[in-house]
């Protein structure tokens, strides 16, 4: 079914359209049917290397492509770099590391890869998934030795993983990963160009991608400004442009349930521009209805917040609660589309709720999500039912149920695994946080090889198109695992610079 949505959007391009995306920059794009292979006869300015977007995956292959010896110009549509990149957690997932194997922790790439079948529902590209698994522990090794991250102590296991293997950046933020790569970026001499908007992938008369047509000083949301540039990419062009969370009417046609009353976690600028002009040349969409919703999000406040901190962070150490009949009705701790889909059947916001002993040994700071008032405390759980209009003797009734699991070690209800460390809720004062789904990741993108070679409707590179990141498709499958992102965007980024590098020149 998804394959099929991805091929009406490839139809629906070939049609003049009119549609508005909230304003977003698709009005720039020129009538589809034009020549998409047309080259201007003299170019602006060339580089080497071609970067759209500058995320995890754009700066990472930034610096591989620079490294391995290639002129790289790097491209950005808003005013500053680090796009979605900037405002995520920072979490990494590497399976089968020294930080594991100090705390005891049996773990391999294969046991990743499993855990990401698994929650994919199988629908993951194997290839693909296996390269981000296999070189999960190297990338997170990079990150330490050549960029320089300092990581907190502990290693987190989310939901959906089998073993702990999430590692989380000072901060707890992935602006912590991004400045250190601009860092790296700057120092090798890369050309950053900012408020630059991908018009047009460039090709040749045999399909070649030579280079791209540009917006230059382009003003996000505002469709329209900037000055038309021709940017020549001897060798090619890598998109790194993310997801499409926040482009309305591009995943609500994915996914009609996802209309403007659905939140998102991402920035504004997530949207699917530079993705519509690579389906406009020829790429293969791959499971574009795949769009993860996440379920630790609250309808409390805008975005994704504060409040994730205190539910993926916390609340494992916790349960969630139907406050209509006050009883569990899910594992905490599966993955994400899981969690997300029980909220959705519930039918409205559900409770998150620990004990004093759960934020201690989370090692969570609460006190930022108390101050916005997304968590609130109490010192009794009849009043903690009480705000939420939760049945006071049917959750007590379930908390005792709860923590003989804890005791048992074993969850006899949804096999949620019973943490190292868990104990039983009977540590007041109690804090809870409402939840409701709210547009997080978009799985499906362009499909790509193991080397990050873009591929046509016919399963054949497109000469000179590398894409990394969430603008790509098939790794995921059905689902993301928490954590898996940073993981792909690095593994995939540092690919597709190498070998956007290695690359013959192209007169």
């Amino acid at each position: 079914m998804a394959t099929m949505v991805g091929r009406a959007a490839v139809d629906a391009l070939a049609m003049e359209t009119k549609v508005s995306l909230n304003a977003t920059p698709s009005a720039l794009a020129s009538d589809p049917r034009s020549n998409s292979q047309a080259t201007p006869r003299d170019w602006d300015e060339a580089a080497d290397v071609v970067i759209i977007g500058s995320g995890f995956a754009g700066l990472a292959a930034a610096i591989e492509a620079r490294n391995a010896g290639a002129t790289v110009t790097l491209l950005e549509k808003m005013k500053s770099c680090g796009g979605n990149s900037m405002i995520s957690d920072g979490l990494i997932a590497a399976a089968g590391t020294p930080m594991q194997e100090k705390a005891g922790i049996v773990d391999s790439p294969e046991s990743m890869y499993k855990d990401m079948l698994q929650a994919g529902l199988g629908l993951n590209h194997p290839d693909l998934a296996q390269k981000v698994a296999t070189g999960s522990a190297g990338v997170l090794q990079w990150t330490i030795d050549y960029l320089g991250v300092k990581y907190l102590d502990g290693i987190d296991q989310l939901g959906g993983h089998s073993v702990p293997r999430t590692l989380t950046p000072c901060r707890r933020s992935g602006s912590v990963i991004v400045k250190q790569q601009l860092a790296r970026v700057k120092e090798l001499g890369v050309k950053v160009k900012t408020r630059t908007y991908l018009q047009r992938i460039l090709r040749n008369s045999a399909g070649r991608v030579q280079g791209v047509l540009v917006r230059d000083g382009y003003t996000f949301p505002h469709a329209s400004g900037g000055m038309p540039r021709h940017i020549q990419a001897g060798k090619a062009v890598i998109l790194a442009s993310g997801g499409f969370a926040n482009d309305l009417s591009f995943r609500a046609a994915q996914d009609p349930r996802l209309t403007q009353e659905v939140d998102s976690t991402n920035k504004a600028c997530t949207t699917a521009e530079t993705l519509r002009e690579a389906l406009r040349i020829g790429a293969m969409p791959v499971q574009l209805a795949s769009i993860q919703l996440a379920p630790w999000t609250s309808p409390d406040e805008k975005g994704n917040g504060v409040g994730p901190d205190f539910a993926y962070i916390a609340l494992p150490y916790g349960i969630v609660i139907d406050p209509t009949t006050g009883q569990r009705f899910m594992n905490e701790l599966a993955d994400r589309k899981i969690r997300a889909d029980a909220i959705l059947k519930a039918g409205q916001p559900c409770i998150g709720l620990t004990d004093a002993k759960g934020i201690e040994r989370s090692s969570y700071r609460i006190d930022h999500c108390l101050r916005k008032g997304v968590v609130k405390q109490f010192d009794e759980l009849r009043d903690l039912a009480a705000a939420y209009g939760i049945p006071f003797e049917a959750l007590k009734e379930t908390i005792k149920r709860y923590n003989r699991y804890v005791g048992k070690k074993l969850d006899q209800e949804f096999a949620k695994p019973i943490l190292p460390g868990a104990e039983p809720l009977t540590h007041p004062p109690y804090y809870a946080m409402r939840l409701w789904p709210k547009v997080h990741h978009t799985m499906g993108g362009v499909q790509i090889n193991a080397r990050a070679q873009v591929l046509d409707l016919a399963q054949q590179p497109i000469q000179g198109l590398y894409a990394a990141g969430e603008v790509t498709g098939g790794i995921h499958g059905a689902c993301r695992l928490g954590s898996c992102a940073i993981t792909d965007c690095l593994v995939f980024g540092r690919i597709a610079g190498k070998n956007a590098a290695a690359e013959k020149t192209q007169k």
